[in-house]
């Protein structure tokens, strides 16, 4: 009896961890997504034009790019709780300068990207420390997989708490209320910080010097890794894009186009809600492998189809594939990686898909100019189909049970 109450409280108290993570990582992102919608409003309320809103957007993605690493050694050195203050302040900041655009419209452009820029590197600084600290609580990689999972939905529903509240506020009443609402949300995240166990930090031998984040793609299968990664991540993007284009294309209503796209969202969560219940029976490379040439397959249907219903059905086995990929790769980057090195590890996969989000759109729109949206698709549905026998290759190379080690 003893035992079993050890580990009930065992599980409870990795139950609260877990919510305290996903919480956490939900208000940060919910201020980031509000503040993405927003902005670009409130730059075109003041009449600046369509090229200063690119600007803006891309910053972003710019912004953690340019500092995940420092994120990454951040998160290694001191755990959780100081990049989550750090994460929490710089996105408050962020808010700030958003809200200071609203009062100060003659500084309107350059505070509103001040605003992008750490609204943008404050949640991505506090995703590394939330993943890091989400695959050290897991104890097997089937409770990684668990773990990961119930986390991969946290960007879903900030993504419709951050634009559908500031989208109500700017309505009730106006930017500015809406912004000073946003920029307060990451405090609710800091108030559960306290339900996460805290790190001691780690020993470093004297005169040990710094390796560099650089020499762990010297790490076996962890470039592969990435690949897949990216070619994934790209995937995401380019039905993102294209979606809109070719319903416009086909005269589908607005309606029906953002019916496609919300498909798509509730295929990512359902699966995400179903990976903790079969974690057991899955292996990342065959989840990989699956995911992947049923993402090649998708593609190459997609542009063939000239109904609404029909693509409906495509963005559903879409993003089942899509969205069981994320619990997957961030198992198998814990398991490749050295312990002490994970929140460096966990930078470089967030530096390979933010560049790829700031660059990909602009090569997408280049080339669906020269030979059509449809193309895009089928391009990178042949990538992503070849990518699979990359992700056969991936090993592991370290066992599970020296995850705690």
């Amino acid at each position: 009896m003893p035992d079993a109450d050890d580990a009930s409280g065992r599980m409870t108290a990795a139950s609260r961890t877990l919510l305290a993570l996903i919480i956490g990582q939900i208000c940060l992102h919910s201020c980031m997504a509000g503040v993405r919608m927003a902005a670009p409003l409130e730059m075109l309320r003041q009449n600046h034009s369509a090229w200063a809103v690119g600007v803006l957007m891309g910053l972003f993605a710019a912004a953690p790019v340019v500092l995940a690493l420092h994120a990454g050694r951040l998160a290694d050195r001191h755990g959780y709780h100081r990049p989550l203050r750090v994460a929490v302040a710089l996105t408050m900041t962020g808010g700030v300068f958003a809200l200071l655009s609203t009062v100060w419209p003659a500084v309107g452009f350059w505070s509103l990207c001040l605003a992008a820029m750490l609204t943008g590197a404050g949640a991505n600084l506090g995703l590394i420390a939330i993943q890091r600290s989400a695959g050290r609580s897991a104890r097997d990689a089937t409770e990684l997989r668990r773990v990961f999972s119930w986390l991969g939905l946290a960007p879903a529903v900030s993504n419709v708490i951050g634009p559908v509240l500031a989208g109500t506020l700017i309505d009730t009443g106006g930017f500015r209320l809406a912004f000073a609402v946003l920029l307060a949300l990451p405090l609710f995240g800091l108030w559960w910080a306290h339900q996460v166990p805290a790190e001691l930090p780690p020993a470093r031998p004297a005169g040990q010097r710094a390796r560099s984040a650089w020499g762990l793609l010297r790490t076996p299968g962890l470039r592969r890794l990435l690949l897949v990664n990216w070619l994934l991540s790209a995937s995401w993007d380019v039905h993102t894009f294209v979606v809109p284009i070719l319903g416009h294309e086909r005269n589908f209503s607005a309606s029906a186009i953002g019916l496609v796209l919300g498909l798509f969202a509730a295929a990512v969560a359902l699966v995400r809600l179903a990976i903790p219940v079969l974690a057991q029976r899955l292996s990342e490379s065959q989840v990989l492998v699956g995911a992947m040439l049923c993402t090649g397959a998708v593609f190459a249907v997609y542009p063939l189809v000239h109904t609404a219903w029909l693509m409906g059905v495509c963005a559903v086995l879409l993003g089942l594939a899509l969205g069981s990929v994320q619990p997957m790769i961030m198992t198998t980057l814990h398991q490749l990686t050295p312990h002490e090195r994970h929140g460096e590890a966990i930078a470089l996969r967030s530096m390979t898909i933010n560049f790829s989000s700031a660059v990909m759109p602009l090569m997408f729109g280049l080339a669906g100019a020269a030979f059509g949206a449809a193309s895009l698709f089928w391009v990178m549905g042949a990538a992503v189909a070849l990518g699979s026998v990359q992700a056969r290759r991936i090993g592991v190379r370290r066992p599970a049970s020296e995850l705690d080690a």
